[in-house]
């Protein structure tokens, strides 16, 4: 991390709660919660989609090495079809994050500063990888939003209509169930209904709150 990378996580002088968990987890749900409570969040998955909009540089190198047939015909990239080039390819996936990830990094901190202003208590850091990345260093507590793998899988199936295998790889790349829960400060069940989410984020939302108060007595 650079010096200036430091300096701007160090400004960020609000609570920030990381949320994550595996794919099909439901973090978005989760984050929709804590919205309802006032509570403002930065989607790492929304910034990393930033950084490879036409003209931004990653995108330029992605096109560089995999062709002009990683584009969709309005000049966006085609993530389907780099997810499938990536996830069964250690090396490749590895060169990705190596151009995307500290530029996603530099986006959620800006982001971050911007929540920080805001005026609210606390706010969310909401990322597949937080634990993966190193993003971790962005935020004071981890929250793991936990479901059986099997639902995980499931519920993947039915949202982004495609098949298991490529599920099964894409959760083959982020930590294990167990990693996740031995990094976790805190852990939400949405193994259940969506009544039962909302009264965890409650409870939660009340103990975030008194945090914050703590960090600026």
């Amino acid at each position: 991390m650079s010096t200036d990378d430091r300096q701007a996580e160090a400004e960020i002088a609000t609570l920030v709660v990381g949320v994550t968990g595996g794919i099909g987890s439901g973090k978005s749900a989760v984050a929709d919660a804590f919205g309802d409570l006032g509570i403002g969040w930065v989607d790492a998955d929304q910034v990393a989609r930033e950084v490879v909009m036409p003209g931004e540089p990653a995108l330029a190198a992605i096109v560089e090495r995999y062709g002009p047939t990683i584009l969709q015909p309005d000049g966006t990239l085609d993530r389907r079809a780099l997810r499938t080039r990536i996830f069964d390819d250690e090396a490749q996936r590895q060169w990705l994050e190596h151009e995307t990830h500290p530029r996603i990094r530099q986006g959620l901190m800006r982001h971050l500063e911007r929540l920080a202003g805001s005026g609210a208590p606390y706010c969310l850091l909401v990322s597949p990888l937080l634990i993966e990345s190193g993003q971790r260093e962005l935020v004071d507590r981890i929250l793991v939003v936990d479901v059986p793998q099997e639902l995980q899988i499931s519920r993947t199936l039915a949202r982004d209509g495609v098949d298991r295998r490529q599920v099964e790889s894409i959760m083959a790349a982020q930590s294990p169930r167990e990693h996740r829960l031995a990094a976790a400060d805190d852990v939400i069940d949405n193994g259940r209904d969506h009544q039962h989410l909302l009264e965890q984020v409650a409870r939660l939302d009340i103990r975030y709150r008194q945090m914050a108060r703590s960090r600026e007595r």
